[in-house]
């Protein structure tokens, strides 16, 4: 060995359900897995860890509806990196969620204004699969899957609100005063 090299080899632990991100002098090297491995020190080093686990993103999107009644839409996206493709999702992308809701704004934007506010009720999920059909396609290239969408929330103005629960409750007065 050169008596002139001074490096020596230091012990770096990854914990269970992460994968970690080993550059040479600021290069990528390896990705190393759960447990202990030895990088040379100081040219290697552990740059960053990625959960393998599976996460979840809340997004809340306001659109309008074909009937013109604006609408808050919540959808929670549940995803995960792919253990293969970890180096996309460390060096490709530098904010996934960004990514996401951006997606999942435009899904939304372009899918609920073709629907009345009844219909997006009883479309849920028919806008989740929406949803999850672009993010797969989208985020496997980024080292991303998309394991499920989810439409949590409709909620319409609350005066909108008001409005159809009185239309609701005097039908059912109209109904109740017809049977008797």
């Amino acid at each position: 060995m050169d008596p002139l090299w001074t490096g020596c080899f230091c012990l770096q632990c990854v914990r269970e359900k992460e994968v970690g991100v080993v550059e040479d002098l600021g290069q990528f090297k390896k990705l190393i897995k759960e447990g202990p491995s030895c990088i040379v020190w100081p040219l290697q080093s552990v740059v960053g860890r990625l959960s393998l686990r599976v996460q979840q993103l809340d997004v809340l999107c306001e659109t309008k509806t074909k009937d013109n009644v604006f609408i808050q839409v919540g959808v929670a996206v549940q995803y995960r990196v792919v253990t293969e493709a970890a180096y996309d999702a460390w060096y490709r992308l530098t904010s996934p969620t960004s990514q996401i809701q951006a997606y999942v704004f435009d899904v939304i934007r372009s899918t609920v204004p073709r629907m009345e506010l009844d219909q997006a009720f009883e479309s849920k999920d028919d806008i989740a699969g929406a949803v999850l059909e672009q993010l797969q396609s989208v985020m496997k290239d980024y080292g991303y899957a998309i394991v499920n969408t989810l439409v949590t929330d409709l909620a319409p103005d609350s005066k909108v609100k008001a409005s159809m629960n009185e239309i609701n409750a005097a039908r059912r007065l109209k109904e109740a005063a017809s049977h008797q």
